[in-house]
């Protein structure tokens, strides 16, 4: 069982930046009703403070909504909001020119904390409502013009409501610059969550190529060794059925010809599948340090090489691209570690990564690559250990014999 931060480790990179995005916004709603019960409970009485924050909780439940809504229609999981934008740009403009009317023309008079409040309300709302309406809008001449109307809006309203001219400018002006600042911070954040979606999808897809450019290069070594080959069985093979129908002798000599270049061609192609299952350690220490460093991984390997049986370099190259594999696809790794010794005629390699979120293929039991790990090495006399080892950190023990034997091949 995981512990408190195991929900969070557990998650791709893609979608911590989501989630922090998301709760940003949030957090960011938050602040308006914090803003004006500040105001409104140090200069009101309590029931009146709480009459005022009745629209303001109301219109921050809807940004919030709101703003759920616009984040899952970026990343492409539901359409856009439009009827909750156009509530919450409605919301934003009531409550922001009930404001103005009531600091102006309320009950109580233009009272100095009245006015305070009121004022509060009114400059807050508009500047988180514009802000958090921008995150459903892609288009960005639309979020100019969502900012500069309800900045014009709100000099006209102050204007209309008995301000005097100068400051409903510098009220314009003000909810522009807020409302402004929050709208490019939501164009910025979506901008940034866009990004790491693309270079998520980037990585795969390398990745993905890289095994498709592997399979070419064995059909092509494939195609070298057999297409000659067949081509001449094929031509002898009718050369013997001509000659059997003339009861010619010669057919038995080209029917063993045949014989011979088909064991001929076995041989060969179990020498490419031997090539192609060979690993050298070193080049798979050296190919795996460099992808990792450019998936923004921090690799560090130690240990020696040098004089290791072929058997054993091939064993332990497969494990260590079998764990580089594992530590780019799943888990969210930002270290890893590889270690080669020697101990007592064995060769211990062992990989760790602050990545753990137990994926497919990482237990002691499930996975196929791990699986398949285990069984080249017991072909050798070895053997693998993978699991979680605490602190979000994974571990993979392979141990192969100085002295290991040769694995037979299945093609053999």
């Amino acid at each position: 069982m995981g512990g408190p931060g195991g929900w969070w480790r557990r998650k791709s990179t893609p979608a911590k930046v989501e989630t922090y995005t998301r709760w940003s916004f949030h957090f960011i709603a938050l602040s308006e009703p914090t803003v004006i019960g500040v105001t409104a409970f140090g200069h009101l009485e309590a029931r009146a403070a709480l009459l005022v924050m009745v629209p303001v909780a109301a219109h921050v439940a809807l940004a919030m909504v709101t703003a759920s809504r616009a984040l899952d229609w970026t990343v492409g999981r539901r359409a856009q909001p439009l009827r909750l934008l156009w509530a919450l740009g409605v919301a934003t403009a009531l409550v922001a020119t009930a404001a103005v009317v009531l600091g102006r023309h309320g009950p109580g008079g233009p009272g100095e904390d009245t006015g305070t409040v009121l004022g509060s309300v009114f400059g807050a709302t508009l500047c988180y409502g514009v802000g958090l309406t921008a995150l459903g809008v892609k288009d960005r001449r639309r979020v100019v013009l969502l900012v500069t109307g309800f900045g014009a809006g709100a000099g006209l309203v102050a204007r209309a409501a008995g301000m005097p001219a100068l400051a409903a400018l510098g009220t314009s002006a003000f909810v522009t610059a807020a409302s402004g600042f929050f709208a490019a911070t939501s164009a910025f954040s979506i901008w940034l969550l866009n990004t790491v979606y693309v270079l998520d999808e980037a990585r795969e897809t390398r990745a993905r190529l890289a095994v498709a450019e592997e399979r070419l290069r064995f059909g092509r070594d494939l195609h070298d060794v057999m297409g000659r080959n067949l081509a001449v069985i094929a031509l002898k093979s009718e050369l013997a059925v001509q000659l059997a129908r003339r009861e010619r002798p010669e057919a038995v000599e080209q029917m063993i010809e045949v014989q011979r270049i088909a064991q001929e061609s076995q041989r060969e192609v179990r020498e490419v599948v031997r090539g192609y299952r060979r690993a050298d350690l070193e080049a798979e220490l050296h190919g795996a340090r460099g992808v990792l460093r450019a998936a923004g991984i921090d690799c560090e390997v130690s240990g020696e090489t040098d004089g290791l049986p072929a058997e054993v370099q091939s064993a332990l190259g497969w494990v260590v691209r079998e764990a580089t594999t594992n530590v780019l696809r799943h888990g969210d790794a930002k270290k890893c570690t590889v270690t080669v010794l020697r101990q007592e005629g064995r060769v211990v390699l062992t990989v760790r990564n602050d990545g753990a979120t137990a994926p497919h293929g990482s237990s002691r039991t499930g996975g196929t690559g791990l699986a398949g790990l285990r069984e080249r090495l017991s072909a050798v006399g070895g053997t693998l250990d993978a699991g979680e080892a605490g602190d979000g950190e994974f571990r993979l023990v392979a141990e192969v014999p100085l002295t290991a034997r040769p694995a037979l091949e299945v093609a053999s």
